[in-house]
């Protein structure tokens, strides 16, 4: 299957159908699973995969990391958008240059987002640019704008239509905004505000993913979810043993860890989607 059309597949899932749940992975292995589990489309996650590497998570220093692990996750049979914090860079032509890398690469979308590591965010005007310079070298990639405005607490509900608005016409093909559980909120920028998919981050005990859907949210991703409750089963085990306690016994074995990776070590990028 040629780019072109798993980019088309990816563009469609967000308008067709139940609202595309989003599974967020932060290394092969993790990305392999659900992509055994059924789940079509993978992202990543920037604190899963900086906090993986041991680094901080939206500081602009896992471009390397981040690229290295979408080379390999292309090779998976599912379709894989990337979380590339604010672009690793303000300049826009060296965002464009790591897009087309990533594209080359086979991956069908990114995460772009606009708040800062100083809990500020960045020029309207600026994050456009970015935008353009992405979708002018890269036509065909999926462009999911994040806004910070509610995860910031930087403008609320007007100052994230505004730039949900300006963000549309700079050529993004989505809008992102974690943090956002109101469902006025949720529905006005549905209804009236933008006509590409909304993407909302899923929270525990909050909007459940049906609700989301009623409201007209397209996408619903897990960000780092996964990898936090990762994290919490582990040491959970570990204490669990210690203490002589059970352990779960629907684990996979060792050969069901190994062969995550035997099967797409040769593969194309996402030939089998």
């Amino acid at each position: 299957m040629t780019y072109a059309h798993r980019a088309t597949r990816f563009r469609a899932l967000h308008r067709t159908g139940e609202p595309l749940l989003l599974p967020n992975a932060w290394d092969h292995a993790s990305a392999a699973a659900l992509a055994h589990g059924g789940f079509r489309a993978i992202g990543t996650t920037s604190l899963g995969v900086a906090a993986a590497a041991g680094k901080a998570d939206a500081t602009g220093g896992t471009r390397e990391e981040t690229l290295r692990l979408a080379r390999g996750l292309a090779r998976l049979p599912a379709l894989v958008t990337v979380d590339i914090e604010g672009g690793f860079s303000e300049r826009p032509e060296e965002v464009a240059e790591l897009a087309v890398e990533l594209v080359r690469a086979g991956v069908v979308g990114v995460n772009i987002e606009d708040g800062r590591p100083d809990g500020t965010l960045t020029g309207t005007a600026q994050q456009c640019e970015l935008i353009r310079a992405v979708k002018e070298s890269v036509p065909d990639l999926f462009v999911n704008a994040r806004t910070d405005t509610y995860w910031l607490r930087a403008g609320g509900a007007e100052e994230t239509a505004r730039r949900a608005a300006a963000y549309q016409l700079a050529g993004a093909d989505g809008l992102f905004v974690p943090g956002l559980q109101d469902e006025e909120a949720i529905a006005g920028l549905v209804a009236g505000v933008i006509d590409i998919p909304l993407n909302i981050l899923y929270a525990p005990g909050a909007l459940t993913y049906r609700r989301l859907a009623e409201l007209g949210v397209r996408r619903v991703s897990s960000g780092s979810l996964l990898f936090r409750a990762a994290l919490h089963a582990a040491v959970g085990t570990a204490r669990s043993i210690a203490r002589g306690g059970a352990v779960p016994e629907d684990l996979p074995s060792y050969a069901d860890a190994q062969a995550l990776a035997a099967p797409y070590l040769s593969a194309t990028h996402g030939e089998e989607v």
